[in-house]
């Protein structure tokens, strides 16, 4: 008889095969999630986000030491706009009652002034260079746009089970940037651009056909700028093994020239720093039209599932239908995102999503409560020593068959950091299990 699920020998289920003795253990720094602050939680950030956790969580399964790290955007010429549009069309009474709202319309609206205003323009570069000067009030209206961000991003992480064990962002690394510019000086890898910009020749030739551009004409830094000081501060502090970033393979050119420019430094250890891309969500819409925002989806997931539920003969009364809603459509929102490779962009389908059968993350949920509904009607049974040629039908050879595959499995997402593997193991299981 099986032990109930969470007890110690189910949690290490798999993992003491002979397939992971030469695994690499240590500390891994996850970056993941990373979203900007000072804007709504937009449903783009969801696929990091979750991918991210999943990493995390089998690194930390396989015995690593893990760092979960939310690297906000919160530094750069985007909030130059939004302190200078702030000042023109902000309210911090509307900032009070709804301010990633407010804050999301100061930012539409100074955007579409800078299209055709030089001056807004200029007083954005001003607003800017004021923060990378610590001058108090610009610094001050920064901090208070952060502290109402991460607090706002805190529940949309609880809905979705993530946490982390530390915000970082770019504002961290603002002064530590001007010393990698100065240490790229020391080192002759700086060039001057015709432009008068700062950047480092990476072309094989040395002819410049190929440079990374990483100061402004103003001497005001960039995000390459500031991911190459984060990642030599991350070393220093925490002396990671691994360090694995999870964003959408648009950035894949990024992190070639980050990993390329730290090991020009002389920081060999830029080997084992790793990108995990993704590709894009389409059609991901709700009843009233075009999605933006992640907490739109969260909900509308909760409803329909809820909806479902309540039209459905079997489903069983309960003292929270809304929290057991919300819990089965967002595990079938992940599901559905973890089923293909994960570089592949696909169609967001709100029906197939939250079919009750099939493979899908309703059904994996309901096996799962049947497997539980079995081992509790079995609560006292004896354990005995388990015999297999005690089995003859087919059905039991076939479930235990796709039980010893699981270390497989498991190990085959250790090495690609793909989910698809374990998902697709989950839903094999043979239906016929549950009415044993």
């Amino acid at each position: 008889m099986l032990e109930p699920f969470g007890k110690e020998e189910d949690v290490k289920f798999g993992l003491t095969s002979e397939l992971f003795n030469n695994l690499k253990r240590g500390t891994t720094l996850v970056e993941f999630s990373s979203p900007n602050i000072a804007k709504k939680f937009h449903a783009g950030h969801l696929r990091s986000t979750i991918i991210g956790n999943f990493i995390a969580n089998l690194k930390q399964s396989l015995g690593n030491n893990v760092i979960r790290m939310n690297y906000l955007g919160d530094w750069g010429m985007q909030f130059g706009l939004l302190g200078a549009g702030f000042g023109q069309f902000g309210c911090q009474e509307k900032l009070k009652q709804n301010p990633l709202q407010h804050l999301f319309e100061v930012y539409v609206q100074v955007n579409k002034e800078a299209e055709h205003n030089e001056d807004m323009k200029q007083a954005a570069r001003d607003f800017f260079r004021q923060l990378e000067q610590h001058e108090s009030e610009a610094v001050s209206l920064w901090q208070q746009f952060r502290e109402i961000t991460v607090d706002e991003y805190q529940h949309i992480y609880k809905r979705l089970g993530v946490h982390f064990d530390i915000y970082s962002g770019e504002s961290f690394h603002q002064d530590q940037a001007q010393e990698v510019v100065q240490q790229l000086q020391s080192r002759g890898l700086l060039k001057t651009s015709e432009r008068g910009t700062g950047v480092v020749d990476l072309s094989p030739a040395g002819d410049m056909s190929s440079a990374c551009t990483v100061l402004r004409s103003d001497g005001t830094t960039l995000y390459i700028s500031r991911d190459l000081a984060a990642a030599i501060d991350r070393k220093a502090k925490y002396n990671f093994d691994e360090m694995i970033y999870v964003t959408d393979k648009s950035q894949e050119n990024h992190f070639q020239q980050l990993f390329h420019i730290l090991l020009a430094m002389g920081h060999s250890w830029a080997d084992r720093c790793r990108h995990v891309p993704f590709g894009l969500v389409r059609g991901m819409k709700t009843r009233s039209g075009e999605v933006v925002f992640l907490e739109d989806v969260l909900d509308e997931a909760r409803a329909r599932m809820l909806h479902n539920m309540s039209q459905s003969k079997t489903t069983k009364e309960m003292d929270n239908p809304e929290d057991t809603a919300e819990k089965v459509g967002i595990s079938a929102l992940i599901v559905q995102d973890f089923k293909g490779p994960l570089l592949s962009d696909y169609t967001f389908d709100w029906d197939r999503m939250l079919q009750a059968q099939g493979d899908t993350g309703v059904f994996l949920q309901y096996t799962h409560a049947r497997l539980c509904s079995l081992i509790r009607r079995n609560d006292g049974a004896k354990a005995a020593v388990f015999d297999p040629s005690l089995l003859f039908d087919q059905t039991s050879i076939t479930i235990l068959q796709h039980l010893l595959r699981y270390d497989e499995v498991l190990f085959k997402s250790a090495q690609d950091l793909q989910p698809k593997h374990l998902v697709n193991f989950y839903e094999a299981v043979p239906p016929d299990c549950l009415s044993t």
